[in-house]
C-alpha cells in the first residue's frame, strides 16, 4: 500500500461562498474525522489530484502534514495519518468540490473496499460467451498498510457456465474478506441469443356474399306471375 505525504492548512472558511473563493484560489475544502471528532482543512487542488492519479486511488494512505500555528493550536498534532472516505466532483467539469478524510491507526484494522480486476482472456470468449463482470469491488478488513491495491482474479480458464466465487478468489492470509463466501464474483454466461416471434397463422378469409343477378328468364317468369296475380284479383 502506498503511503504519500499531503500539505495541508487548517480552515476557517465555512459556507457556500467561502469555499468557493477557496476553489477560485486553487484550494480545496476538506474535513478530517475521528469518531466524533473532526478538523476542517484545505489543501492544494493539484496536489491532491496527483494523489489519487498516481499513487493507488482512494484506498492510498495519506500522511496530512499539518502547517500553520492554528493548526498545531487546534490539533496538537504536526501531521494525521488517513485515508480518503468521499471524494465530491463537479457533475459538469469533474473538479473535486470536496474530500472527506477518515484518521486512522497504523496499528489498527479498518474496513475498506478494494476493487476486483480481472486478468486474462477467457476460454469462453472464443466459444460466444459472454464474460459477467458480476462484482467489482469487495469489502476486506486489515491493517491500513496491507491493504491491497486490487484483487487479480484470472479469468482465462473461463468457460461457460463456469463462475468464480468469493470463496475462489486468492488474497494476502492477512486480509480478511468480508462478503458472503458463494456470491459470485465473474461468470461467462451462454451467448445472447434473440428469440423469433412465432408466426401468427393466417386469419382465415370470410368471403364475401355475392348477391349474383338474375337472368333475363328468371326476370321474364317473375314479371310473367305478376301478371296472372293481377288479372285473378280483376275477376
Amino acid at each position: 500500500m502506498a503511503e504519500i505525504k499531503l500539505k495541508v492548512n487548517a480552515r476557517e472558511e465555512i459556507g457556500k461562498e467561502s469555499v468557493k473563493k477557496l476553489r477560485r484560489r486553487g484550494l480545496v475544502p476538506a474535513v478530517v474525522y475521528k469518531g466524533k471528532d473532526s478538523l476542517n482543512i484545505k489543501m492544494s487542488a493539484n496536489e491532491f489530484l496527483d494523489v489519487i492519479r498516481t499513487k493507488a486511488g482512494e484506498n492510498v494512505i495519506v500522511t496530512l502534514q499539518m502547517e500553520g500555528e492554528k493548526v498545531s493550536a487546534k490539533s496538537k498534532k504536526a501531521s494525521r495519518t488517513a485515508i480518503i472516505k468521499e471524494i465530491q466532483y463537479h457533475p459538469v467539469r469533474g473538479d473535486v468540490l470536496h474530500v472527506d478524510f477518515n484518521e486512522i491507526s497504523l496499528t489498527e484494522e479498518i474496513t475498506v473496499k478494494v476493487p476486483i480486476a480481472a486478468k486474462g482472456e477467457a476460454e469462453g470468449i472464443k466459444e460466444g460467451g459472454v464474460l459477467e463482470h458480476v462484482l467489482w469491488e469487495i469489502e476486506v478488513e486489515c491493517l491500513p498498510t496491507q491493504i491491497p491495491e486490487n484483487i487479480p482474479v484470472d479469468v482465462s480458464a473461463l468457460k461457460i457456465g463456469d463462475s468464480i466465487l468469493v470463496k475462489d478468489l486468492k488474497v494476502p492470509a492477512e486480509v480478511k474478506v468480508l462478503a458472503d463466501p458463494e456470491t459470485t464474483v465473474i461468470s461467462m454466461a451462454a451467448p445472447h441469443v434473440e428469440e423469433e416471434e412465432e408466426a401468427k397463422p393466417e386469419e382465415e378469409l370470410v368471403e364475401p356474399e355475392v348477391i349474383m343477378e338474375k337472368k333475363p328468364e328468371e326476370e321474364a317468369a317473375a314479371e310473367e306471375g305478376k301478371e296472372s296475380e293481377k288479372g285473378k284479383q280483376k275477376e
